[in-house]
C-alpha cells in the first residue's frame, strides 16, 4: 500500500470541562465559532472553519462522570493535531503495514444544526496507540459528510483568519520526534529547520523545535508546560490582514504584540497556546 499523503484536518485545543471560557475567549480573539455540538462519545466542542482547515475546541460538561474524561487528563491548551482521511479503512491499512503504532478505526456522530436545516455529522477516526506521541494526540479523521462541517457562513472571522499555516511542537530531540512523520508519510515530508526539523503537511507545516527556538521565535508568550518537556506549543494563522486581527483583538481586549508582518498572541491570553497571525 502507498502510504497517506500528509494533509492537514484540523487542530484541537484542549479546555478539560471549561467550554464556556474557552469559547468566550476565542469569540474575542475574533474566531466565528459553530453553536455548540454533542459528539456521540460524551464530549462537546465549537468549531472556527476555514478554508479547508479548522480549529476545534474540545471540553467535557462540567461535573461529567461518564464520557471523555480522558480530556480532564490532558493537557490544557493545544493537544490535537489531526491529519485528513478519503478514506479511514486504507489510511489504517496502509500504516499498519508500514509499521506504524495505530489503533483501528472509531466511529462516532454529531448533532448539526445550520441554516434551513439539520442533520447528522458523522466521523470515523484512526488514532495513534497509547504512549507513541509524548506531546499530545495525533491521530487521522474521515469526514462523511463534510457538506455539515464546512459551510461557507460559519468560515468568515473578524481577524481574517482563512488556515491554519503552522502548528509548534516542542521536542527535546526533534529529529527523534520527526521519526513517526517519516515512518507516516516517507522521508521526503521532513525538512532541517533552524533549532529542530519541520513536516510539510499540505499547505501547512509542524515545527518540531526544541524549547529554546520556540522562546527565540515568541519570546515570553510561550506556554506553561506543567513540566512537561514535549509538547504542543501554539498555532500560527494565515489571515487576510493583519489589520484586521489587530482590529479584533483590540475589540475583544486581547493582549498582542506586533513586529515584523506578524502579531503573537500570548498563551495566557489564549487558553495556553500562544498564537502567531501572518499574512
Amino acid at each position: 500500500m502507498t502510504l497517506p499523503v500528509a494533509t492537514l484536518d484540523h487542530v484541537v485545543i484542549n479546555a478539560r470541562d471549561d467550554m464556556d471560557h474557552a469559547a468566550d475567549v476565542y469569540r474575542r480573539l475574533g474566531f466565528t465559532l459553530t453553536e455548540r455540538g454533542y459528539h456521540s462519545l460524551g464530549s462537546m466542542n465549537h468549531l472556527a472553519m476555514f478554508g479547508t482547515d479548522y480549529l476545534e475546541l474540545i471540553a467535557v460538561p462540567k461535573g461529567a462522570t461518564s464520557g471523555r474524561l480522558d480530556l480532564l487528563d490532558f493537557p490544557f491548551g493545544l493537544n490535537g493535531l489531526v491529519f485528513g482521511s478519503e478514506d479511514s479503512a486504507v489510511t489504517y491499512g496502509a500504516l499498519s503495514k508500514a509499521g506504524v503504532p495505530v489503533e483501528p478505526p472509531v466511529e462516532f456522530t454529531r448533532p448539526v444544526k445550520y441554516d434551513g436545516g439539520q442533520g447528522d455529522a458523522r466521523f470515523r477516526t484512526v488514532r495513534m496507540k497509547s504512549g507513541v506521541v509524548p506531546y499530545g494526540r495525533v491521530y487521522y479523521c474521515h469526514h462523511f459528510t463534510r457538506d455539515l462541517v464546512w459551510r461557507d457562513e460559519w468560515r468568515h472571522h473578524a481577524n481574517g483568519t482563512v488556515a491554519v499555516q503552522r502548528a509548534l511542537i516542542v521536542e527535546p530531540d526533534p529529529a527523534a520526534g520527526a521519526k513517526l512523520y517519516v515512518d507516516m508519510f516517507g522521508p521526503g515530508a521532513v525538512r532541517d529547520i533552524k533549532g529542530g526539523k519541520t513536516v510539510v503537511i499540505g499547505n501547512s507545516r509542524f515545527d518540531i523545535v526544541t524549547e529554546s527556538e520556540l522562546k527565540a521565535q515568541v519570546g515570553d508568550a510561550v506556554p506553561d508546560a506543567a513540566g512537561r518537556k514535549a509538547y504542543m506549543a501554539g498555532l500560527t494563522f494565515r489571515t487576510t490582514s493583519l489589520a484586521k486581527a489587530a482590529q479584533a483583538l483590540q475589540a475583544g481586549k486581547i493582549a498582542f504584540t506586533q513586529d515584523a508582518g506578524r502579531i503573537v498572541v500570548p498563551a495566557k491570553e489564549a487558553v495556553n497556546a500562544v498564537l502567531e497571525f501572518i499574512e
